[in-house]
């Protein structure tokens, strides 16, 4: 039987059908690529939690292995064994993993610039205040922007709200196009100082290398045993002036293969030359070391993952304190 529709008709229904089926040939192919998508993340998450779960391995190793190091030789630790900076390769099933060992210690604790273990009552330390500002100039900042850095970092931690000579707390930050406030904390990670008036991004630049946020005010707990030529800059910071970069990169080469066995041993030499450290640096100077570093790099299925984790082995056994991860190398 004829259809009884006029042609126009028949051909707008045509119409209607060919766009009802683009339209569902569009969601189809939108879920798809959704589908493929989910499949994609699903499997890259999988991946990182086992590269995660590798890298907890080697966090734990290496903790073990620097308790076995301490416990070989409790009263000294050097560089024997070439165990600082060095890879050490990890097996893990189907990928690479390896870790890396440092001195954790060897560095300027931004938490040193205050004393008290209590956040609620931490007070300016001025030897530690004085440290950062050598360290800074002996890196080549301007002294008076030295000083402005130094002292406004006291602020940033310590407890109260009265800003030292120099220094910044709450009205200063309060100015900023977007306002913030002192912390009045321990600082958690180095990175934090970016934030502390006085710190431009290249003075940043030049003291990131060098500084390290500790979980103590102590001083930094400098282990002449391990400290390398290279980082002659912090033995400089110590001694305030008394020796220039260049000289302490030379004592620090000539220090006997086997490391020091007492400060005294260590502190004689100089003592000869009319260089006397004030009380506070010649004792936070160190034979041992308390605080190691470890980057765990894993690559497991093109999948790379990087945990750097710190360990106190300042008691035994050795602990884990901290952690953070990281992608690529």
């Amino acid at each position: 039987m004829p259809d009884p529709r006029k042609p126009g008709e028949r051909g707008a229904a045509l119409l209607t059908v060919l766009l009802l089926v683009a339209v569902m040939a569009v969601v189809a192919s939108t879920a798809l690529e959704r589908l493929a998508l989910a499949t994609r993340m699903t499997g890259n998450g999988g991946a990182i939690d086992q590269a995660r779960a590798f890298a907890d391995a080697g966090a734990e190793i290496a903790r073990l292995r620097i308790g076995d190091l301490i416990a070989a030789n409790p009263g000294k630790t050097t560089l024997a064994g070439n165990w600082m900076g060095t890879p050490q390769p990890i097996a893990v099933p189907g990928g690479m993993a390896s870790a890396r060992v440092r001195d954790a210690g060897n560095c300027f604790n931004l938490n040193s610039v205050v004393a008290g273990d209590n956040e609620a009552n931490l007070k300016v330390r001025p030897v530690g205040i004085s440290q950062f500002q050598a360290l800074l100039q002996a890196l080549g900042v301007d002294a008076r922007q030295a000083q402005v850095a130094a002292m406004s970092l006291g602020d940033w931690i310590d407890s109260d709200s009265v800003p030292q000579p120099g220094g910044a707390e709450d009205e200063t930050y309060a100015q900023a196009a977007r306002p913030y406030r002192a912390a009045n904390r321990f600082m958690v990670d180095a990175s934090e100082l970016r934030a502390v008036h006085g710190v431009t991004p290249a003075i940043y630049d030049l003291a990131r290398p060098w500084v390290c946020a500790l979980p103590t005010a102590d001083l930094s707990p400098i282990n002449i045993n391990t400290l390398l030529p290279d980082q002659a800059v912090l033995f400089a910071m110590l001694l305030q002036g008394q020796v220039s970069v260049a000289q302490a990169r030379q004592l620090l080469a000539e220090r006997p293969a086997e490391g020091y066995g007492s400060t005294v041993q260590f502190w004689a030499p100089l003592a000869s030359q009319g260089i006397n450290p004030l009380e506070e640096a010649a004792n936070q100077v160190k034979l041992t070391t308390g605080f190691f570093g470890v980057d765990i790099t894993v690559d497991v299925g093109g999948t790379q993952l990087v945990e750097r984790v710190l360990i106190d082995a300042r008691q035994s056994p050795a602990r884990l304190i901290r952690r953070n991860w990281g992608s690529g190398a």
